[in-house]
Parts: structure tokens; C-alpha cells; sequence
């Protein structure tokens, strides 16, 4: 009776392993993974200007992208394998480092990340609800938005802005709260609807002005000087802009791995992640250049040339497109918030408190608390540099990695007590002290001060794209030496 209650205390449905039965995801569900990971306006502005807003050449951005992508390939391999093997999620796993107890707290720092960057991306996503809101009533009646009640703000929305807000999450809670299996169907949907969107964009400009475009696009096209000495910061820039942009996955990514039939498809999925780049970076590349081009024909002058969708959209001035454009980058802002956020949230919040919440209880704590997030990002939080606290809070990402890897492949050689993941028993395998791992939590702070010093220590703020990685190689070998002893 004693060993049940042990067990309970730290036992969830949602975060028990995943029966082999359920295991369904294969290599092509982890490719639209991947693509809803760079499917976003960051992503589709971060690969444009890197190819087109700097004076760079093409392939040594190819390069660079590809050898940062490779890197992700890499980490987020090794640290799926145990989940898609034992098919448990990240917070679980990271008891068999970090302790019982340990890791409830540990992987908190993950979900307030994960929180405020749900929030935060919710406010973008209930912009773009408003947009189409102002639009509809601009239809409907050009006077209608020039009401007084209009021109009410509270916290620097007005009406239209704080009911956009609450569609926008409302909409997030009842589509990521219907469990895994849909999440993957969503997930799958979203990245090839994207794809076809692109395409569809991309076939409007071809179709009109081919030419222009294709020769706009050689010129982009130069292979010169590639092996020179000049090159190998830009090279080491770009591969550590593109390795951050997605390292925010790496460490969370069993909770998507553990649904994986098996190691075959997960490497052959981990290496989509390739191709996705190549095929987006192709998309949105002649986009770019394509809408460059006509807004040129039109004689609408530019300063320079615009990465970012909202910006180029707004160019036009073309209702039907911009409703268009609009839903596209909804759908594509509320995948990306699933798995970059939500998941990881709800994971780590079933992992803190497994007896008190399940996914719709969990996905309210969620919601309430996007919603304040949302409400003073605006007015409050982007005014007193919220992100630098969140970047640093991220920087321990690095840290958790390098240990948990060093752990599992290093000192543990890949086994795992099972029936122990789940106890709290004093003499159970991970309860270590009071469940606590000391050993990791010490090699945790230590990687978590040199991850930390690249974001606040202006000379070393050229190590920033690199903090995560900083951070595991620091983590992993202090905790080498102190647990191998």
C-alpha cells in the first residue's frame, strides 16, 4: 500500500509510457513537424534576410543553414532516442538525471519559457484575428470603425483588440486539448497547407512575371570565393543563428519522439528537417524576390527589400489578398505555438502537479494565464525587456541537455529502471537526496553561468547563438566528473 501511494504521487495517464500501440507517428508526421517549426513569420523572415537582406554569398548561407540544421539532426536525436524507446516525455525522462523531485521543479523553468512565449506569441496570433475583424466591418460599413467606442483603450486595446484576444485563446485551448492524436493530425495538416499555400503564392508570381523573377533569383546565385578565410565567421554566425532558432525544440522533443514507431523512422524524420529547409528556403526566397518585383512594376517604392510577410502584405493593399495571407499565417502561428509551446507547457505542468491536473485542466492554467500575458504584453511587458529575462531563463536549455545526454548514454549506458520513474520511495533508483540529484544540480548551475554570460556579458555576447551549446559542453563534462566519481 505504501509503494502505491509512492507511486501515485508522481503518476499521470498523459505522462505514463506511451503503449507501443499507440506509437503511429512515422517519418513523414516528423517532416510536417519540422515544417510547422520554421513555418512562421520569424522563420520566414529570419531564412529571407539572411539570403537576400545581406550582403552574403548564396551558398555560403546554404551552407551555414544546412550545417546548423544538421546540428539540430544531431542533438535532437540523441535526446529522442530514449523517449521514443522507453516513450516517455522530456520532464519524465529528466528524473533519471535530476531526481524525482528534481526535475518537477527543473523542468518548470522550461514551462515558464514555454508560458510566456505562448502568451506572447498568442497577442501576434489575436493581431492578425483583429486584422480580419477590421476588415470584415470595413466591408460590411467603412464607417463602422469610426465609432467612439472604437477609440476606447484599456491597456492599449480597444474592443476589438480584447476580443480578438479572447478568440485567440479560446481557439488555442479547445483545438490543443483533444490530445496527441489530434495534435498530429493538426500538425500534419498545418505543414502541408502551408506548403500548398506557398506554392500557390509562389505560382501567382511565376505565372505574371516569370522572367523578372528568375533572373532576379541567378543574380542571387554566386559561387564565388566560397573557400576563403573571410568566410568562416559568416559561416560560423549563420550555423549558430539557425541552430538557435530551433534549439528551443531540442531539449523537448521526446514529447513528440515517444510517439515514433520506431529508431529507423526518427532518424529518417530528424533528417527532414534538411529538407524542410531547403524547400522553405526556396519558397520564401523567390517570394520575396517575387513580390520585390511587383511592387516595383506598380511603382511602389520600398527603401529596401521586405522579409517580413505582414510588411509585404500591407504593400499591396489588396483586401482579398490580405484576408488570404491572414488565415495562412494563423494556422501557421498556432502550430508553431503548439509544439513550440503548448506541448512543452502541458507536459511540464502534468509532471509538477500529476494528481491534480489532466490535459483540460491544465490546458485552463495555460489559457488564464496566456490571456494575462497577452493583456500587459503590450503596455508592460515589452516595455521593460521581458525577452532578455526569458532568453536567460532559456539559456539553462543548454545545461539540462548536456547532462541528461552525459547521463543516459555515458553513465547509465542507455538503461532505465522503469518502475522507478514513477516512485517516490525513498529507496527507489531516482530518488537520490530527498529527490534530488545534487551532482546535476550543481553541474546545472555551473553550465547555466556560462550559458547565462553570453546574454549579459557584453564581451561575450559574440558566443550568444552559441550559448546553448556553451552551456551542454560545460554541463556535461562538470557532471562527468562529479557523478563518475
Amino acid at each position: 500500500m505504501i509503494q502505491d501511494k509512492g507511486k501515485i504521487k508522481l503518476t499521470n495517464w498523459e505522462i505514463v509510457s506511451v503503449n507501443p500501440n499507440d506509437k503511429l507517428w512515422d517519418w513523414k508526421d516528423l517532416f510536417c513537424f519540422w515544417g510547422v517549426s520554421i513555418q512562421s513569420i520569424i522563420g520566414f523572415s529570419l531564412i529571407t534576410s539572411l539570403y537576400l537582406a545581406y550582403d552574403l554569398n548564396f551558398l555560403i548561407v546554404l551552407i551555414s543553414c544546412l550545417l546548423g540544421s544538421f546540428l539540430v539532426y544531431i542533438f535532437a536525436s540523441l535526446i529522442g532516442k530514449p523517449s521514443q524507446l522507453h516513450g516517455i516525455p522530456f520532464p519524465v525522462f529528466l528524473r533519471i538525471s535530476m531526481g524525482v523531485n528534481g526535475a518537477r521543479y527543473v523542468a518548470l523553468f522550461r514551462g515558464a519559457v514555454g508560458i510566456f512565449m505562448f502568451g506572447i506569441q498568442t497577442y501576434f496570433l489575436s493581431k492578425s484575428i483583429g486584422y480580419l475583424i477590421r476588415i470584415s466591418l470595413h466591408v460590411f460599413d467603412n464607417t463602422f470603425l469610426d465609432q467612439d467606442l472604437f477609440f476606447i483603450f484599456f491597456l492599449q486595446m480597444n474592443i476589438v483588440d480584447w476580443f480578438s484576444l479572447i478568440i485567440a485563446v479560446t481557439f488555442q485551448f479547445f483545438l490543443f486539448t483533444n490530445g496527441h492524436s489530434f495534435n498530429k493530425l493538426f500538425i500534419n495538416f498545418s505543414a502541408i497547407f502551408i506548403y500548398l499555400g506557398l506554392l500557390l503564392f509562389l505560382s501567382v508570381i511565376v505565372s505574371g512575371y516569370s522572367n523578372e523573377l528568375f533572373e532576379s533569383f541567378e543574380n542571387t546565385l554566386v559561387f564565388e570565393n566560397i573557400f576563403y578565410k573571410e568566410n568562416i565567421i559568416p559561416i560560423l554566425t549563420i550555423t549558430g543563428t539557425i541552430f538557435a532558432y530551433f534549439s528551443i525544440l531540442i531539449v523537448n522533443f521526446g514529447d513528440f519522439s515517444r510517439y515514433v514507431m520506431n529508431k529507423k523512422e526518427l532518424n529518417k524524420g530528424n533528417l527532414s528537417l534538411l529538407l524542410n529547409l531547403i524547400i522553405f528556403s526556396i519558397f520564401s526566397v523567390l517570394i520575396v524576390l517575387g513580390a520585390d518585383i511587383i511592387l516595383e512594376k506598380n511603382s511602389i517604392n520600398i527603401e529596401r527589400i521586405l522579409t517580413n510577410p505582414t510588411d509585404i502584405i500591407g504593400k499591396f493593399d489588396n483586401i482579398s489578398l490580405s484576408v488570404v495571407a491572414l488565415f495562412f499565417i494563423l494556422l501557421a502561428s498556432a502550430s508553431t505555438n503548439l509544439i513550440a509551446n503548448y506541448v512543452p507547457t502541458q507536459n511540464t505542468l502534468l509532471n509538477f502537479l500529476p494528481n491534480r491536473l489532466n490535459l483540460k485542466s491544465s490546458g485552463i492554467v495555460i489559457a488564464l494565464l496566456a490571456f494575462l500575458i497577452a493583456s500587459f504584453w503590450q503596455s508592460l511587458l515589452s516595455q521593460i525587456g521581458i525577452l532578455s529575462f526569458i532568453d536567460t531563463a532559456a539559456s539553462l536549455f543548454g545545461p539540462i541537455f548536456g547532462i541528461v545526454i552525459t547521463d543516459y548514454y555515458f553513465l547509465k549506458k542507455g538503461k532505465i529502471v522503469n518502475k522507478d520513474i514513477f516512485s517516490s520511495l525513498s529507496h527507489s533508483t531516482y530518488y537520490y537526496s530527498g529527490g534530488w540529484h545534487i551532482k546535476a544540480i550543481y553541474a546545472l548551475f555551473i553550465g547555466f553561468i556560462f550559458s547565462s554570460s553570453t546574454i549579459w556579458n557584453a564581451n561575450l555576447s559574440f558566443l550568444q547563438s552559441y550559448s546553448w551549446l556553451v552551456g551542454a559542453l560545460i554541463s556535461s563534462v562538470v557532471y562527468y566528473l562529479l557523478a563518475n566519481r
